[in-house]
């Protein structure tokens, strides 16, 4: 550490600190007290405290008061470790990382771990470098986790491959901690050769699992590979099997996959520090409303569960389970990423620090990070709109169908009568029953899989997006073919997006030319266009809060039970493409 002589000075005393934060309450997720304490900051670093009271042992070092450059009253207010999650899709904001980090840094996240793979599997290692570009440019500590599964899996079309070859590129990347979650689960129990070379390259670094509904022995051969965390768990009861198995859990809350109440009781003095939060996948308008991890910790608090705890969950254990031993707690020689705020019982940042600077104070960043070129990326959308076709001859009279479930990533797999006509199975959205389409566009190819929905609510028109995990092809769901073929041109003419239309016309679009991904655009003008689409599918009767991120999920085929790719109608437990009429 180059400033650690003048750290240690203002440590002992002798040189005045950078910062000092006098009559602060901290929130020590060490000792797990709350106490009061003047804070003192130098070189980046907290090093040390002065607590009025202390009555314990002392050194006869030099005593009086510190000297310091400047100095903040903050009058009885908390100060915590800066927040830190444990797992997030940075594309799924719908900006790219400096953009995010203006939604995020102001909330008291000063660390994120996140997996490029969503931009991955459209523009593989190009994709990934951009994104480790744009991380400089943030006031936000990233770090990256290299995608381990570009493609998911065979069963979809990607816009790239990456090996263990191409992966291994990455681990000379200072930002790179490992491989990111592995989705591909079967290859990991059944020792896939492509699979296992993968987990070999990054054998040294953190390997990072994503393993829905595993138990028994399949789990523990999932973790005999030395993946050691999950963030798929949706009851205490498989959270509690991977805990058991040895995995770190990491406690969701996404924008679609609102787990963390249901899981908040497997927190035990013992377990708890084997336990981490994650956003996961959140979109800009939960992002600037609800917030990050910042609002993960007030959910907990607001359940019952003790405050120190509820904090080290998004610091500390996350901090220690990367290996990122600089930072997660107030203490001195840690980086000085603090967050003030007023409230226990529901925590708000009014004041954040990033190591030692003052980055953000009462919601807003106090210097607005650069934007990328509009020309920073080439286009992703390949595919001829004239040429789609969503016809669907009828072969049967009974249908496999996806059910989507409210605020889950997990779908049921049903079977019910097909709407026919003139020889063709069609939407009936008087029994919610919509047609779905997935389109290839990395390629050119056009290659479409059909099926049907149940659960999205649209009474009529449709909505498109190529935002469709992981592999990102244009997905489109709805009451008619023609407003499902409108709402498709709208989002091939934007080079991505996501649109919603009626017969003919569109009502609703939001361009997304960062790979048909993201935005080039501020997040509070994504956020604005996002909830004039989201109005424009309620009024046409969608039911659920964001249709367009379970749309994005119902394409992916690594979460049970029944999904649609590009390839056709995907039964995840037999992990296979199964025909749509029974």
């Amino acid at each position: 550490m180059a400033d650690l002589p003048r750290a240690l000075a203002a440590a002992r005393g002798d040189e005045p600190v950078d910062l000092l934060l006098r009559n602060a309450r901290l929130v020590n997720v060490m000792s797990g007290e709350i106490h009061s304490a003047d804070i003192a900051v130098a070189a980046g670093l907290v090093v040390g405290w002065d607590e009025p009271g202390w009555d314990g042992p002392t050194w006869n070092g030099p005593g009086g008061p510190r000297k310091t450059n400047r100095v903040i009253d903050l009058d009885g207010r908390f100060v915590a470790p800066g927040f830190i999650d444990a797992h997030v899709h940075i594309e799924s904001s719908m900006v790219p990382p400096a953009e995010f980090a203006r939604a995020v840094v102001p909330r008291g996240v000063t660390t994120v771990i996140t997996d490029p793979h969503e931009i991955g599997n459209v523009l593989g290692l190009q994709g990934i470098r951009f994104m480790l570009r744009e991380a400089a440019r943030a006031p936000l500590d990233i770090w990256v986790n290299a995608p381990s599964c570009v493609p998911a899996t065979a069963l979809e079309t990607s816009g790239a491959r990456l090996e263990a070859a191409d992966l291994a590129e990455l681990l000379a990347e200072p930002r790179v901690l490992g491989l990111a979650e592995v989705m591909n689960f079967p290859g990991v129990v059944g020792g896939d050769p492509g699979v296992l070379a993968k987990l070999d390259a990054f054998r040294r670094r953190h390997l990072d699992g994503h393993c829905p509904g595993l138990t028994g022995r399949a789990l523990h051969a999932y973790a005999t590979a030395g993946i050691r965390n999950d963030h798929e768990a949706t009851t205490v009861v498989e959270a509690r099997a991977k805990l058991r198995a040895g995995l770190t859990v990491f406690l969701r809350e996404a924008t679609n996959a609102r787990n963390l109440r249901a899981l908040l009781p497997v927190i035990s003095a013992v377990t708890e520090r084997h336990l981490c939060l994650c956003t996961d996948d959140r979109q800009p308008a939960d992002l600037l409303e609800e917030g990050s991890i910042d609002h993960l910790i007030r959910i907990a608090i607001g359940e019952g569960i003790e405050p120190v705890t509820a904090f080290r969950l998004g610091t500390l254990n996350t901090a220690e389970h990367y290996g990122l031993h600089d930072r997660g707690a107030v203490a001195p020689g840690r980086r000085a990423d603090l967050v003030v705020f007023s409230d226990l019982s529901a925590p708000r940042a009014e004041i954040v620090f990033r190591g030692g600077v003052e980055v953000a104070r009462d919601g807003k960043l106090l210097h607005d990070p650069p934007r990328p070129p509009a020309a920073a990326l080439p286009r992703t959308v390949h595919l001829d709109p004239d040429r789609l076709d969503f016809a669907i001859p009828a072969t049967s009279d009974r249908i496999r169908v996806i059910g989507a479930i409210p605020d889950q990533l997990l779908t049921q797999s049903l079977e019910m009568d097909a709407a026919v006509k003139d020889g063709l199975a069609v939407a009936d959205p008087h029994r919610d029953l919509l047609k779905m389409a997935v389109v290839e566009r990395h390629h050119g190819t056009g290659r479409t899989g059909l099926g049907f929905v149940r659960g999205i609510g649209l009474r009529e028109g449709a909505i498109a997006s190529t935002v469709a995990h992981d592999h990102h092809n244009l997905v489109v769901i709805g009451a008619d073919d023609s407003s499902m073929h409108t709402a498709a041109r709208a989002v091939a003419e934007a080079d991505g997006g996501l649109a919603v239309a009626r017969g003919g016309e569109v009502l609703a679009l939001l361009p997304l030319p960062l790979a048909g991904l993201m935005s080039d655009r501020p997040i509070e003008e994504v956020r604005d266009r996002m909830l004039a689409l989201l109005a424009a599918a309620h009024g046409l009767g969608a039911s659920l809060r964001d249709p367009f991120m379970a749309m994005s999920f119902l394409a992916l085929e690594v979460i049970p039970s029944l999904k649609l790719t590009d390839v056709g109608l995907v039964d995840v437990e037999r992990f296979a493409v199964v025909p749509l009429f029974v």
